[in-house]
């Protein structure tokens, strides 16, 4: 699919201005402030009525939030009610629900559980699930290994790289991680100040940017970091 236009103006200043092609797996890199944030909102309907949006999207899909479109947040301790079984915050039959708790290493006894009972890695992985329970055609990923531990950030992303072949969604990955972004995404677009400085293949990116700004975000990034290649 590809965003040829997307447009958010505030008043008269306009705040983000950017158009991208998700092939497959994209990374939307920047740091806070960039624009990356809310253009997320924009996708998923979520701006505030004072700002006003202009979309251009072709795709062979309509875009619907629950349907089409679903996302993980950054957040798993606040995504779900903590009062509720698990059970109970699903909707799609016990089928898929198994199906999905299967896929990503889940005992199918957490569904009996309330989610302070959980890990933030096992609560992660139940909004991974929920978030694919209606068969998304786009998944919109929101730093959603951030609060994790290392380990658990791995497994994670290993666990996203096997459902995506699995259910063939294309993957939108919004983040100021750069090692997370390069082990799951193919391609890169990095944002400033609402707008694209760069974008192409995540490799070549990586090992020949093209801008000051992407080369410190990838010295930033990657200093003092012991991620697996």
């Amino acid at each position: 699919m590809k965003i040829k236009n997307l447009a958010i103006n505030l008043a008269d200043k306009k705040l983000v201005d950017v158009a991208f092609a998700i092939d497959s797996s994209l990374a939307l890199v920047g740091e806070s402030g960039s624009g990356k944030s809310l253009t997320l909102k924009a996708l998923l309907g979520m701006l505030p009525e004072s700002m006003e949006l202009h979309v251009e999207i072709e795709s062979s899909f309509q875009l619907s939030v629950g349907k089409t479109v679903a996302l993980v947040p950054q957040n798993p301790f606040t995504a779900l009610s903590p009062l509720t079984k698990i059970r109970k915050q699903f909707f799609s039959s016990q089928e898929r629900v198994d199906e999905l708790f299967d896929e990503l290493g889940l005992s199918r006894e957490l569904l009996e559980r309330f989610p302070p009972e959980l890990s933030g890695g096992q609560l992660q992985r139940v909004v991974i699930a929920m978030a694919l329970e209606a068969k998304p055609k786009l998944l919109l990923l929101d730093e959603p290994t951030t609060a994790l531990d290392p380990e658990t950030r791995v497994l994670i992303l290993d666990l996203l790289k096997a459902l995506q072949i699995k259910e063939q969604f294309l993957m939108l990955f919004v983040t100021h991680d750069i090692s997370s972004a390069s082990y799951l995404c193919e391609d890169i677009c990095v944002i400033k100040n609402g707008r694209v400085i760069e974008n192409g293949i995540m490799s070549k990116i990586l090992q020949n940017p093209q801008e000051d700004y992407t080369k410190t975000l990838i010295e930033a990034n990657f200093a003092n970091r012991n991620f697996r290649e």
